[in-house]
């Protein structure tokens, strides 16, 4: 590997499929999931990033393509968070992401704390847009089952006299919280045990070791805020829904 990067020959082909076909192997053997999954994510992300990596250039020249580049992100974000979650009102997933995504970019750039440049902005956006959608994803669908599985427990929270709205938080908040775990675990362990994308780049980009660190703390505060807002609108959206179409 020469100057931080991946070379590109037959040997990375090679280990990309013995990699996919591993994961896809395990799932079917051990039956955790379907095997195609594994195969149809590794062909999507191919093509993928193939594709903007012919455009990016294009993509960062001005703002207008930038911003065009990010709407396009957070479309498709939302549209997995929704498929992922299955049920419930399709604004969900959308105004989960937004509510946490937008405010967070705002005071990055308005305190400059983030510089207000297309290179910045743009991977910046699309990191907080991927944990806001898998929060989402995950508090989503978390709330759903505990509402679905314990609903002899919401039915008691009723005959006591809490709200319907009430009732279904007591059921299902610990459960949807559990979708910050994730963030909060590369938080605490980040520099011992994993060294993440915005750090290594910065550091590849020429910047010292301060900098780096820094540009990721700021990257993880950040998006713990992300996914805390996206979860906390997600669970009071399905459980408004659910108190107002209860019978």
């Amino acid at each position: 590997m020469s100057g931080g990067t991946v070379p590109i020959g037959p040997a990375l082909v090679v280990a990309l499929t013995a990699l996919t076909l591993a994961g896809a192997a395990v799932l079917r053997l051990t039956g955790l999931g379907r095997a195609r999954t594994v195969l149809t994510a590794a062909a999507r992300a191919t093509v993928q990033l193939g594709a903007v990596s012919v455009v990016i250039v294009a993509v960062l020249r001005a703002w207008w393509s930038t911003a065009a580049f990010v709407l396009l992100m957070y479309v498709v974000a939302a549209l997995t968070a929704r498929r992922r979650i299955g049920a419930g009102p399709a604004r969900v997933a959308p105004l989960a992401i937004a509510a946490g995504v937008a405010p967070s970019l705002a005071v990055l750039l308005a305190s400059r704390a983030l510089p207000a440049t297309p290179l910045v902005v743009l991977p910046t956006a699309g990191i907080l847009i991927g944990g806001a959608m898998t929060a989402t994803s995950l508090a989503g669908r978390r709330t759903l089952d505990e509402l679905r599985t314990r609903h002899g427990e919401y039915e008691a929270g009723l005959a006591l006299g809490l709200l319907p709205r009430d009732a279904a938080l007591e059921i299902c908040r610990p459960a949807a919280g559990q979708a910050l775990v994730p963030a909060l675990d590369q938080t605490r362990t980040v520099g011992l045990v994993t060294l993440p994308g915005a750090f290594v780049g910065v550091l590849l980009g020429g910047a010292g070791p301060v900098r780096a660190g820094a540009t990721q703390l700021l990257i993880l505060l950040t998006l713990l805020a992300v996914e805390a807002v996206a979860i906390a609108v997600a669970v009071e959206l399905l459980v408004r829904d659910r108190a107002r179409t209860e019978p």
